[in-house]
């Protein structure tokens, strides 16, 4: 199993306790607050100490707009699936298409028996979970004909008349454990959503394994079902066990699961505020860079396998002429010149993003004409597309940078029409990857490049200590990018300042663009020096 593809996404578990009940409500709004994309809520109506999951769901939707919602999971032996088709369809008409359907078949029977409910076998739990998502889906599809049957051994509908429809497509979850769930969550389910607790090691491959291949037999793509992850853990120094550490281990051990074992969505179970911050605004963008990098850089991996496939063909005796086939290029001041590694070994051709010289700002922070210069690369060395492949990620990553950069750009246009409120803005500002980043030197690297090569460990802090003792020739290099990357902190905290005065009167504005100026200058004269000197050190000395 390898990563889908699909969009990540970062939400939040919650407990409905009954003796605070506002409190869920609460952490439900932090969470779209802080820029989570979902909240969950336990679902166990045996549970007197818990309110009860649905009514909760129901106020929390009124209290929010844009958060997706979703038991986690809707206990199903408590909750009848005709009954549960009509509560999840109008509620997702209700909150604007917000609402999706995690779903059980049921555990704690004796609780759930002492409800008035007869107990089941595990294998009949199955079965009535197989049935349900069959009531489910036909009530839902106000689109087919006649009424709604569905004669099974646990779950009777009979003629049942279908809708509402929902306001959008819900998804149904199924939490699964066991082979034969698994094997109903790929027939039939749009995810899988288990808890890492509750699972062993290897547990995520092997369950991948029974649902791709049950999925398959369907006549579905694996990629049809959804990948979800509950997860806990504790924020602290760097420990031994998952998901115990500082913010950064979190999103390189939940970049792993994205990248090995197809992950998409992390859910957090915790009812701790400040948990629920630090996982949105440290965990959330990092965690989003270290995939997208991965990804980017398998995309120019393939292309070049093409690009090679393509000049191999072309070149056979007896093949007719063929135009070459040019290297992908993207968008932006970035693609200029890059180029994919022929087969084997070759020079060296990726090129750093070039400094367009152009500066918004009177004063600037730094004198460039100052800045030390590596050596010149031999232009005789020949590079494996692996060696070459280091530099052209760190470009990949720098892009990213600039993209936001201009996000920042579009931000402070939007205050300045009056179409955001600078509350919005700085929180947007305060999860970008360029306000995560402590910019000290090769943190933001070294952890994407961790992604790179098979996610070293936090031993591979190392990296540009490495260049230093590999290459001495480097170390005033490094010790002028070390120099720029506090500057360019500084210049952030001047832009989110100058946010916090704009409060004050509109004639904060000429200083707000002022300092979005300065940023843009450091910055990006900042990211060209970066890979103008650093890219084929990287390739020629490796990152460990």
């Amino acid at each position: 199993m390898t990563d889908l593809g699909h969009p990540l996404q970062l939400g939040s578990f919650l407990t409905p306790t009954a003796n605070a009940p506002q409190r869920a409500v609460e952490l439900a709004q932090l969470s779209e607050a802080v820029g989570l994309d979902l909240v969950t809520l336990q679902d166990h109506p045996y549970q007197p100490g818990f309110l009860d999951t649905w009514t909760l769901l129901s106020v929390i939707a009124a209290r929010t707009s844009t958060v997706r919602l979703a038991p986690n999971v809707a206990n199903l032996p408590l909750r009848p699936p005709a009954v549960l088709a009509r509560s999840v369809a109008s509620l997702d008409l209700l909150s604007g298409g917000r609402v999706e359907l995690g779903l059980g078949a049921g555990a704690f029977w004796d609780a759930i028996e002492a409800m008035g409910v007869p107990r089941l076998s595990p294998g009949q739990a199955v079965d009535a979970l197989a049935e349900a998502v069959a009531v489910l889906r036909a009530l839902w599809d106000t689109g087919a004909r006649g009424g709604v049957r569905v004669a099974g051994e646990h779950h009777h509908v009979v003629g049942a008349k279908r809708g509402p429809a929902p306001a959008h497509p819900v998804e149904i979850w199924l939490g699964a454990y066991k082979p034969r769930m698994l094997a109903l969550t790929g027939r039939v389910a749009d995810g899988w959503l288990p808890s890492l607790g509750y699972l062993q090691p290897g547990d995520l491959a092997r369950g991948n394994a029974v649902i791709d291949d049950a999925a398959l037999e369907a006549g579905r793509s694996p990629a049809d079902v959804r990948r979800l992850l509950n997860i806990s853990g504790r924020f602290g120094p760097a420990g031994r066990e998952p998901l115990h550490g500082p913010p950064q281990q979190w999103a390189e051990e939940l970049a792993e699961l994205a990248l090995a074992d197809g992950v998409s969505v992390f859910v957090l179970g915790s009812d701790d505020p400040d948990d629920l911050r630090r996982f949105a605004a440290e965990v959330a963008p990092a965690v989003r860079e270290l995939v997208a990098a991965e990804r980017a850089g398998a995309a120019h991996d393939a292309a070049a396998d093409d690009q090679r496939a393509a000049q191999d063909a072309a070149d056979r005796p007896g093949a007719p002429p063929s135009t070459p086939v040019p290297a992908p290029v993207r968008s932006g001041a970035a693609a200029v010149g890059r180029t994919a590694p022929a087969a084997g070994r070759s020079p060296f051709t990726v090129a750093p993003t070039p400094d367009d010289g152009v500066r918004l700002a009177a004063d600037q922070p730094w004198d460039e004409s100052t800045r030390p210069h590596g050596p010149a690369p031999d232009p005789d060395r020949r590079y494996t597309a692996e060696e070459l492949a280091a530099g052209r990620h760190l470009v990949d990553i720098h892009d990213h940078l600039r993209a936001e950069l201009a996000q920042v750009r579009d931000l402070v246009e939007q205050v300045a029409a009056g179409a955001l409120d600078v509350g919005t803005a700085r929180s947007h500002l305060n999860t970008m990857t360029m306000r995560q980043n402590s910019w000290v030197l090769g943190t933001y690297c070294e952890s994407y490049c961790r992604v790179v090569t098979t996610h070293h460990t936090l031993e591979d802090r190392s990296m540009f200590p490495h260049l230093r003792r590999s290459d001495d020739r480097l170390a005033p290099v490094i010790d002028r990018l070390e120099q720029e990357h506090h500057v360019i902190h500084d210049v952030l905290e001047g832009v989110d300042q100058a946010l916090v005065r704009l409060v004050s009167g509109p004639d904060g504005m000429p200083g707000l663009r002022a300092a979005v100026d300065l940023l843009t200058d450091t910055l990006l004269s900042h990211l060209s020096y970066e890979e103008r000197e650093l890219v084929e050190p990287l390739a020629r000395l490796g990152m460990h």
